[in-house]
């Protein structure tokens, strides 16, 4: 993982990042043996402050945004309360997902080990609704389950609500749970993507962003291009022409799949 991060937007009040996928945003209990945070690698990278205004999990990847002053990051937070700001993920997951579909599917309070010790067992579901639509589908001679043949779907999801694991857990509610998912995924397909396509990610990342600025009010649109694991299975799945170009990095070209045959 290279100490430089890949800077998307960056202004006086804004900064947002592609943040790759196995980086911890800030300093957690989970992860007590991590040394490199987002947080405090972006603040070297520009030599100030900044201020998390949201979160992505450890293993997704994409569009993280920070604030430079303690005032954007309230102004941000209104932006989050009122549902201004708008938000893209893209996930492999397994089975043929319906062509489009809404899941709303109230949540439970999801519990770390270590962070959620103080939260209330007894908190009701919370409301949350998540939108997504297939952009592309493959189904491969091989049999990874109790099929002969093995399917698979590419995903966008846009959050509505903002549950902890939202998109995991709604994909899973619908039966297609997301590739990589170590804790709401299925283990057999988790590994043949491993061992076949050396993917040794969860396969969900966030590529777009859409928000008025907290201070100027101007429309931005930030998006962040997938990784190189994304891309080798989007060139490997004849995917890379489903998917909006700004998902794709700058001067990429498909090639000829050189890989293991599953």
């Amino acid at each position: 993982m290279s100490d430089t991060l890949d800077i998307l937007y960056h202004d006086e009040h804004l900064v947002a990042i592609n943040k790759p996928s196995g980086l911890l945003v800030h300093r957690s209990a989970i992860d007590r043996h991590e040394t490199r945070f987002a947080l405090q690698m972006l603040r070297d990278q520009i030599g100030q402050h900044v201020y998390p205004v949201h979160r992505l999990d450890k293993p997704t990847s994409g569009v993280l945004l920070f604030a430079l002053s303690s005032e954007c990051a309230q102004q941000f937070g209104a932006l989050m309360i009122n549902n201004q700001v708008q938000k893209n993920y893209a996930a492999i997951v397994r089975g043929f997902a319906p062509a489009e579909g809404t899941i709303d599917h109230p949540l439970t309070e999801e519990q770390d080990t270590y962070t959620d010790q103080k939260a209330r067992k007894d908190k009701p579901a919370q409301d949350a609704l998540t939108r997504f639509q297939r952009l592309a589908c493959i189904e491969l001679p091989v049999q990874v389950d109790k099929y002969p043949q093995s399917r698979y779907s590419l995903v966008a999801s846009q959050p509505v609500t903002g549950r902890k694991h939202q998109i995991r857990r709604h994909l899973k509610h619908i039966n297609h749970p997301i590739i990589g998912d170590a804790k709401h995924g299925k283990g057999n397909h988790n590994r043949f993507f491993q061992t076949h396509f050396h993917a040794h990610r969860l396969l969900l990342a966030a590529t777009d962003t859409r928000l008025p600025h907290p201070v100027t009010g101007h429309p931005l649109h930030i998006t962040a291009p997938l990784d190189n694991t994304f891309m080798e299975l989007l060139n490997r799945f004849g995917w890379h022409t489903a998917v909006p170009a700004s998902w794709l990095p700058t001067n990429w070209q498909p090639t000829s799949w050189k890989g293991e045959q599953p």
